[in-house]
């Protein structure tokens, strides 16, 4: 995170004032039955008065506003048709231009069947630096079972037109699906090193309540994977990309090189970052706020004039604190005492100490006077480590 610190002693504090900038497009061809992201299917008629209302919600921060990182995200932003595409990318550039000296990482996510070589080229011309493509696995056989419309004859094809392309090309694979067992996975991911990627997340499949897929498993038409297969996948993943001498910093990403996504690593270090469209949530001076989901209501509320935020809360600068432990826990490289005493005003052993102890001698956590983060022992437990430490936090109020 020394790219973000380190504007610290030009006086902007990270915490406070945001670096980076979040884009939520909804349209996507197809609605996969495991997402439940804020996603528009069919109403493509809505795509030009959303950018419109997107527009005007930006340019609501009433000036250019250069920021460090943009992530835009969805849906699938790549579906947009080559000409919205552009328009929302002059947009993006001239109101969140990259700081004087500064580079700046511009990812957008996209899905195999969405790319083509023109939008390709369009993206890399409009500065996009870094694309996350939605890839899940490359098994023919799974593909269905995720009810994903692309298959492996539209991954590779958008691969090799990518490498003609000096960006960074990020995957997302997902383990622990129907059916799929450890040698599955192990090829996914040799698979995923040969194609050249310099980044790749990696996610367990999760049964989202609400979502067709989790209404398949609650009814027995779906068996999952059982929590010891989907813990070997995991630790299969970590040794498989670490023997590549991939670094592994946050507990479901990877990345070749210096080649980690600042966007994200904003969102684990607790910093602030706009958030604009359906869906998207910002955390600026230590608000954090959530748009509307529905497209429809989010373009006729900021027609109207009005804010598209239907969610706001003002943290606490204790329940900020604890917030900054559950989240930063997430990198392997843990919380810096020093740096989270100057971020939130509290000591870390003042907060957690005796969790800490107890967590430690269960070698779950490596504890030192300058850190704490989680052991290789205690990543593949994250969430419950986290969830134990929130629970001294409901004792403690």
């Amino acid at each position: 995170m020394m790219w973000a610190e380190e504007v610290i002693s030009n006086g902007i504090i990270p915490w406070l004032t945001p670096l980076g900038v979040y884009i939520h497009i909804p349209f996507c061809q197809h609605h996969c039955h495991y997402c439940d992201f804020a996603v528009t299917v069919g109403q493509d008629d809505l795509i030009s008065a959303y950018l419109d209302a997107l527009t005007i919600e930006i340019t609501k921060l009433g000036r250019i506003t250069p920021v460090q990182t943009i992530f835009i995200g969805g849906g699938t932003p790549s579906y947009l048709p080559p000409k919205e595409l552009e328009r929302l990318l002059r947009v993006i550039n001239h109101w969140l231009p990259a700081p004087e000296g500064v580079p700046r990482e511009f990812s957008i996510e996209a899905t195999p069947e969405s790319l083509t070589l023109e939008k390709i080229d369009m993206l890399y011309q409009q500065g996009v630096t870094r694309i996350s493509l939605g890839v899940q696995t490359f098994n023919e056989k799974f593909l269905p079972v995720l009810d994903r419309i692309h298959r492996p004859n539209h991954i590779f094809p958008v691969l090799e037109q990518l490498r003609r392309y000096p960006l960074q090309i990020s995957l997302d694979l997902m383990f622990g699906l129907p059916g799929q067992t450890t040698a599955d996975w192990e090829k996914d991911l040799h698979q995923a090193l040969q194609q050249g990627t310099h980044h790749l997340s990696t996610y367990g499949l999760t049964y989202e309540k609400g979502t067709p897929l989790w209404k398949k498993w609650k009814k027995g038409d779906v068996i999952a994977c059982s929590e010891e297969e989907e813990l070997e996948m995991y630790k299969q993943a970590i040794l498989i990309l670490q023997s590549a001498n991939w670094d592994h910093y946050e507990i479901s990403n990877f990345a070749k090189g210096n080649t980690r996504c600042r966007h994200n690593e904003l969102y684990w270090a607790n910093y602030a970052y706009y958030g604009f469209g359906v869906g998207a949530a910002s955390y600026v001076e230590g608000n954090r706020q959530m748009n509307k989901r529905n497209s429809a209501d989010y373009i006729q509320t900021i027609m109207s004039g009005d804010s598209a935020i239907f969610q706001s809360e003002k943290l606490s600068d204790y329940d900020r604190a604890w917030e900054t432990i559950a989240i930063q826990l997430r990198r392997c490289e843990g919380i810096n005492a020093i740096t989270f005493a100057h971020q939130t005003g509290f000591s870390l052993a003042e907060l957690i100490g005796k969790v800490l102890e107890s967590l430690e001698k269960l070698n779950l956590v490596q504890v030192t006077d300058q850190k704490i983060a989680l052991t290789e022992q205690g990543k593949p437990l994250a969430d419950s480590i986290i969830a134990q430490i929130m629970k001294e936090q409901k004792e403690k109020y």
